[in-house]
């Protein structure tokens, strides 16, 4: 069946208040009216915010220079790409470490300009680096719950006004980029809340921030949203703010609103309680034509859509909005009505190429499903036809699979899109575990990568952790040459019923150890609200908060206290070992790190105290107060899965009975190649090379074969004008390819995991390549959405490579250049 893609596309000076650096912090926040304190000061900074107003027209192309990083994932296209060929294939082979900062934080994406880097590290901060020998240069600490991918850099036209922009706990904030000083006079005394104007979000106690940054255009930040993926979530809205003043200028609705187009791609009134459908992932801009390119996510909750029927727009979407306005101008949907959660997460990719003896600028997005797909940019017309084929029906009581998904006839994938008993891993498992494996699987229902789930075991590949994800695209957009990490995890899906779901010890999706988490409300309740209150705050005086708890303490700790006792805490004789159990899941699962659509990460710091350093401000500007967490009835597929919220009163037509799975995700019973690197040559829309990256150790110590590439080693690239692509595998090793061959240049020893996306840039005169990166227990933090999320038996995620390092060894921010003087390191 071909039908015509159309159905699917539719067309469519100083700024801050004077004097505000010099000023004591907490004098910036005097409560009294501006007028009251200095009168010429308050129609200063009026003045000053009508004359941004003027100048912010061209501010950022102000003062940059192709030799840096200037923006998360290199620039606003997103590319990852540097016009720098100091370091080319003559010469990669000679890379040595020019110079190390070792308290770098793993996952994120640093920014360089004007000669420095900024970076995340020790204590939460955000620190400033001399970016040719890594000497600290201002350190913010202290900046719990920030956006863990990258922030954002802006400079106004003459310089002066250099702001670094970010979220914490989902306030957006601003800090002096040079200073390191939070800026008072964006939004309300520094902060503007990103829970306002987002649906059922003012009250929401969860996340409402990505962990990506977002994008600069112009004066506006551009940010996406990451409300988690719970049933009746707030909708992920993309909206712009900004710079100066932090004022929203623009919202749109990716669960559109009466009267909006899409509406009646969902059910009446599916605005009042679908949330989803959000930009948690990366997003790029045509800079000249003023255009976001925006992929999203599916709609919640991703495994079961009984409760919004329909084709459901703008989930799962490639999205081109004007900046200036957020007005749509064309989409393309990946999949229609997503059962699988393939959201659309990595950067579009801007190029320009040859097609049909034209010169066409085009926009590829590689996604979850493992198809690259490429459009004109302008029009959103596919480069290649992509055509709608029938896929298998849902059996699921209310579920309404759509009828045909879209194939792209060109590119080919960069994945596998099936999953036999014969591709089973037999490196990974013992004979018992890989023979239940291939029970298993023949056993399930396999009808292609669109096989819906249902109640017995299903059969997803390349699964919800596969494909493309977060920073793992990149481009030389001068060549129309596209990059693309492909993950190979299969995942093995089965619908459940939220209430009366049980959970196999091990398997994950509901408490850390299995425990349904009703049993540790329920358990809480008994032996622990008395004294810590509903909201774990303690409701008597001296007893302490237990927000968090799981985050600071690990369990044998928490269980010791419980049964043992501590300070003014008297022993809880009558508590049952299972009880205990099951509390500290509960625990775990309303902190603020119960992982994504909460709070913030755990930071993951080195033992042990930081040497000191040029400290000059702590926690950023002061948060309000955050909304009380829920505290149950809990269904086990709390945390970022399924949830408990109930629907909002008077809506006809929803189903009586929620259902959900586990992610599934069977990371090491799937078979090598776990992870590769795939060049394409957009000028033909052919695969131009395609290598596995890099070793996994595991399967090499159990007699497999070599360059399997990692398991869910989705991490980031950097492409340089000197023809290599530089790229980290799993196995503690960094890699220099060949950009026409794929052919490796050159290996470096980096000794631990990396994360999230190196850097070049040229700093007086040299040319650096700089990856982050621990060895497991010395610090670092976590790598992006994947890694240990699945619950499969076998393995979900990421594995560290053993830490067998001397304690010289290079770790954290790591600086590769060609010879030139001897090697400095710079705590």
């Amino acid at each position: 069946m071909r039908l015509d893609v159309t159905d699917y596309i539719q067309p469519g000076s100083d700024l801050r208040a004077p004097g505000a650096a010099d000023m004591p912090f907490a004098d910036r926040y005097d409560p009294r009216p501006r007028a009251a304190r200095r009168p010429r000061a308050a129609w200063r900074a009026a003045h000053a915010i009508i004359l941004a107003g003027l100048l912010v027209g061209a501010v950022a192309g102000a003062g940059r220079s192709e030799k840096w990083w200037w923006d998360n994932l290199a620039g606003p296209d997103s590319s990852n790409f540097v016009k720098l060929d100091q370091i080319n294939k003559s010469n990669v082979s000679r890379l040595e470490v020019a110079w190390y900062y070792p308290y770098a934080q793993v996952g994120f994406n640093p920014i360089v300009a004007d000669d420095i880097m900024y970076l995340l590290g020790r204590n939460g901060s955000l620190i400033a680096l001399d970016a040719a020998t890594g000497k600290e240069i201002w350190i913010h600490e202290a900046l719990n719950g920030i956006t863990g991918r990258g922030v954002n850099y802006w400079q106004s036209e003459d310089g002066k006004d250099r702001r670094l922009l970010f979220a914490i706990n989902s306030f957006l904030q601003a800090i002096d980029a040079r200073t390191g000083l939070s800026i008072p006079t964006f939004g309300v005394n520094g902060v503007v809340d990103l829970r306002k104007d987002l649906a059922r979000a003012e009250g929401y106690a969860g996340r409402i921030q990505s962990n990506s940054p977002g994008k600069i255009w112009k004066n506006l930040l551009i940010l996406g949203s990451a409300p988690g993926e719970a049933f009746v979530n707030p909708p992920g809205d993309i909206r712009a703010y900004d710079v100066i003043t932090g004022k929203k200028v623009w919202q749109f609705h990716t669960v559109p609103l009466p009267g909006e187009y899409g509406y009646d791609t969902w059910p009446k009134d599916a605005y009042k309680y679908v949330g989803g459908a959000n930009n948690w992932g990366s997003m790029s801009i045509d800079e000249k034509r003023g255009i976001v390119y925006i992929p999203t996510g599916s709609a919640n909750y991703d495994f079961y859509g009984a409760d919004r029927v329909g084709q459901n727009l703008f989930a799962n979407c490639l999205l081109a909005l004007d900046a200036r306005t957020g007005k749509r101008l064309w989409h393309f949907q990946t999949i229609h009505h997503d059962l699988w959660d393939l959201d659309n997460v990595s950067a579009p990719q801007l190029v320009t190429v040859r097609h049909s003896g034209k010169r066409i600028d085009a926009v590829a997005h590689a996604g979850k499903t493992g198809f690259l797909y490429v459009f004109d940019r302008v029009t959103g017309k596919p480069l290649w036809p992509i055509e709608e084929r029938p896929v298998p029906r849902s059996d699921v009581p209310g579920e309404q699979a759509w009828p045909t998904q879209p194939f792209p006839t060109k590119p080919p994938p960069f994945v596998r899109h099936t999953f036999t008993v014969d591709e089973v891993n037999p490196w990974l498992a013992s004979i018992e575990q890989y023979q239940a494996m291939r029970e298993r699987v023949a056993n399930a229902r396999n009808e292609g990568i669109f096989t819906p789930p249902g109640f017995t075991d299903t059969i997803s590949m390349p699964g919800n952790q596969g494909g493309s994800n977060w920073g793992t695209t990149a481009a030389n957009p001068e060549k129309g040459l596209v990059f693309v990490v492909g993950v190979n995890q299969v995942a093995i899906l089965k619908l459940e019923d939220v209430r009366t779901r049980t959970i196999e010890r091990g398997r994950g999706g509901g408490g850390r150890g299995g425990v349904p988490l009703q049993a540790g409300f329920e358990a809480f309740q008994q032996h622990c609200n008395v004294c810590h209150g509903q909201d774990l705050r303690g409701r008597l005086p001296g007893v302490p908060s237990l927000v968090g708890v799981t985050d600071r303490l690990d369990d044998d700790t928490i269980k010791a206290i419980v049964t043992g006792g501590q300070g003014e805490m008297r022993p809880i004789s009558s508590i049952a070992e299972d009880e205990v159990s099951a509390v500290i899941d509960y625990l775990a699962n309303t902190s603020p790190a119960a992982g994504r659509g909460r709070m913030a990460p755990r930071t993951g710091e080195p033992p042990g105290g930081f040497p000191p350093g040029p400290v000059v401000a702590s926690g950023g500007a002061p948060q309000p107060p955050m909304p009380p967490r829920p505290t149950g009835p809990f269904y086990p597929g709390i945390g970022g899965n399924a949830g408990n919220t109930p629907y909002p009163p008077g809506i006809d037509g929803l189903p009586p009975t929620r259902y959900m799975t586990d992610y599934g995700v069977m990371a090491s019973f799937t078979k090598p190649p776990y992870a590769t690197l795939t060049a394409y040559d957009l000028n033909t829309g052919e695969i131009k090379w395609q290598v596995p990256n890099g070793d996994h150790l595991p399967t090499l110590e159990a007699g497999g074969p070599a360059n399997t590439g990692g398991i869910g080693a989705r991490y980031g690239m950097v492409v340089t004008k000197g023809g290599l692509v530089f790229h980290a595998g799993n196995d503690g090793k960094v890699r220099a390819y060949d950009e026409d061959t794929g052919e490796v240049l050159w290996t470096g020893t980096i000794g631990g995991r990396t994360g999230g996306v190196p850097v070049s840039y040229e700093s007086k005169g040299r040319q650096f390549f700089v990856i982050i990166s621990n060895p497991a227990g010395r610090g670092g933090g976590p790598g992006g959405r994947g890694g240990g999320r699945g619950g499969g038996r076998g393995g979900g995620g990421e594995e560290e490579p053993p830490s067998m390092l001397d304690p010289t060894t290079p770790t954290g921010a790591i600086a590769f250049a060609v010879p030139a003087k001897r090697i400095t390191s710079n705590p």
